[in-house]
């Protein structure tokens, strides 16, 4: 839709991107009754589409996403690196699939649709302002240079990255990384080489500071991309050199490049920056929720969504200061774990460029193949179980301690008892 937004004196709230927080959150508001007015930049989801997107099963299951939105399933790890080195694990049963990113923000815009809200495509939030009154007024423009000044009880920043009305925090400065992701066509029988798992490539042989992925999506379809966290001491290659590298040594060059997208991730590391100023309040990325050390934000997203609605309308019911404790709530749902992942990534990704690094890395992975199931790689990466198997590792990523036990290149259904 990118006609003017319709008139209306006072919306309860406008909400800036139509990504999976932003539309989440319109969802729950319009359901209880609130007068949503949903704006996204983009004139359609399929445009600029980057997200690896994989979750675990237990993300599919807790916001029961739709068939529609799953392009595969997967149930091994694969790791290349450093250098040569190959390890996989296997279980026996899927443990989480890949998303369709582009089909998954449809499904939640219409989910807000279906309950109310009123979505603008192709219009941008320029500014917003807090009047005297306690309103907020915004500035949108949308095709052609349109205007339109819109007044609303809050304002949701959930422009992701881009922090469009929230700004960079004062005081607490931003880690940043970039990636680039291209889906290419190949053939079945090649694809089937990556069908069934998420495969990383690890090391600075591979990806200097950062790492690449292979994901396989519908039969015949490959993400293929790389990121890095950006390191202002050091010279880095080109993100697109570091591609096509990465294609040539997987044995994909030459395939038909179907589509190319890119992206940032910043965040800050202590994750202390206000949440609310005025009726302006921050959600997902823009109050940094991205998981610097997986490059993951779509489970984040949707889980300070689900923190801040509740919060928001009992602020719209003027039930006391409930955005007041929205800061806390979202550290102690995403939890500890969750805080020590951005310092860890820091840590790991910016040290990530060398030989000794590399020989850490494979210590570390050497010794997570001894010892853990792909279950546990399951825990560990998406739930950040690091007092289980993260504690243990950590002085191998620090270079405090060697492990130095190996086992065959495939462990299946091992337990992690």
């Amino acid at each position: 839709m990118s006609e003017a937004p319709r008139d209306q004196r006072t919306w309860d709230v406008l909400i800036a991107g139509a990504g999976p927080s932003g539309s989440r959150l319109a969802q729950q508001l319009s359901a209880a009754g609130a007068t949503v007015l949903l704006v996204e930049a983009l004139e359609d989801f399929s445009k600029n589409a980057f997200s690896s997107a994989a979750l675990p099963l237990s993300a599919v299951e807790r916001w029961q996403l739709p068939e529609s939105v799953i392009a595969s399933r997967w149930d091994q790890w694969q790791l290349f690196g450093p250098g040569e080195s190959r390890r996989c694990w296997a279980a026996d049963a899927p443990l989480g699939v890949v998303l369709d990113f582009a089909a998954l923000r449809r499904w939640l815009a219409d989910q807000a649709l279906a309950s109310g809200t009123q979505l603008q495509l192709g219009w941008r939030v320029c500014a917003t302002e807090t009047l005297s009154s306690g309103l907020a007024q915004t500035q949108l423009r949308g095709p052609g240079g349109r205007e339109a000044v819109i007044t609303s009880r809050f304002v949701v920043d959930a422009t992701g990255e881009k922090r469009v009305l929230m700004g960079e925090p004062r005081h607490h400065p931003l880690v940043s990384g970039s990636g680039v992701e291209w889906v290419l066509q190949v053939p079945v029988e090649r694809w089937q080489d990556w069908a069934g798992r998420l495969s990383f490539m690890l090391g600075s042989r591979w990806v200097p500071q950062g790492y690449g992925w292979v994901f396989p999506m519908e039969p015949g379809r490959l993400k293929v991309g790389v990121c890095r966290l950006h390191d202002s001491g050091r010279s880095q290659p080109p993100l697109h050199q570091l591609q096509l590298q990465l294609l040539d040594r997987l044995g994909l060059t030459g395939d038909t490049v179907v589509d190319r997208h890119g992206g940032l991730i910043r965040s800050t590391i202590r994750r202390r920056e206000a949440h609310q100023r005025g009726a302006l309040v921050g959600l997902g990325d823009a109050v940094s929720t991205g998981n610097l050390l997986g490059g993951e934000g779509i489970r984040h997203a949707l889980t300070s969504a689900d923190v801040l609605a509740p919060l928001l309308l009992g602020a719209l019911a003027g039930r006391g200061r409930p955005l007041a404790s929205y800061p806390n709530r979202l550290r102690q749902k995403l939890g500890w774990r969750w805080s020590l992942s951005g310092r860890l990534a820091q840590r790991t990704w910016l040290g990530l460029s060398g030989e000794p690094a590399d020989r850490r890395l494979e210590r570390l992975l050497e010794g997570l193949q001894t010892t853990a199931s792909a279950e546990a790689l399951s825990r560990l990466l998406f739930d950040y179980r690091f007092e289980r198997y993260g504690v243990r590792a950590l002085p191998y990523l620090l270079g405090w301690a060697s492990m130095a036990t190996k086992k065959p290149p495939c462990r299946r259904g091992a337990s992690d008892d």
